[in-house]
C-alpha cells in the first residue's frame, strides 16, 4: 500500500467526533456522580455502593477511551509529518499504531457501553421491586 498525506488525514474527522462523544460521556458521568453524592449526603442508602463501583469503573474506561483516542490523533499527526519528510516506512508504522490505538479506544467504548447498560438494568430492577403488583 502506498501511503500519502491524505491517508492519515482521513481519520481526523472520525477521531474528533469520537473524542467529542467520549467527552460527553465523561461529563454525563460526572453529573451522575455529583447527584449521587448529594443524594447520599441527604439520605444514605446502601444501594449507592453498588452504583459507586460501577461509576468508578466507567470513569476509568472513559479515561482510557480518551487517552487512546488522543494517542491515535497524535500518531496520525506524526505520521503526516513523517510523510512530509518523505519517511514513508516509519510513517506507515506510526499510522498502523494509530489505527491500533483507535481500535483499542473503540473496544474500551464497547465495554463501557455494556457496563452502562448493566447499571441501567440494576436501576430498572429496583423500580420493579418497589412497584406494587
Amino acid at each position: 500500500m502506498e501511503i500519502n498525506v491524505t491517508t492519515p488525514a482521513v481519520l481526523f474527522p472520525a477521531v474528533s467526533l469520537l473524542l467529542l462523544a467520549y467527552t460527553n460521556r465523561f461529563l454525563a458521568l460526572t453529573s451522575v456522580i455529583r447527584k449521587l453524592h448529594a443524594d447520599h449526603k441527604a439520605a444514605p442508602d446502601p444501594s449507592y455502593l453498588r452504583q459507586i463501583a460501577s461509576l468508578r469503573r466507567r470513569i476509568k474506561m472513559v479515561r482510557n477511551m480518551q487517552f487512546l483516542g488522543v494517542l491515535s490523533l497524535l500518531l496520525c499527526t506524526i505520521s503526516m509529518f513523517l510523510i512530509f519528510l518523505s519517511a514513508y516506512a516509519p510513517a506507515e508504522l506510526v499510522f498502523s499504531a494509530s489505527l491500533v490505538a483507535m481500535m483499542a479506544s473503540l473496544i474500551f467504548s464497547l465495554v463501557e457501553i455494556q457496563i452502562s447498560v448493566h447499571a441501567l438494568d440494576i436501576h430498572l430492577e429496583g423500580i420493579e421491586q418497589d412497584s406494587p403488583r
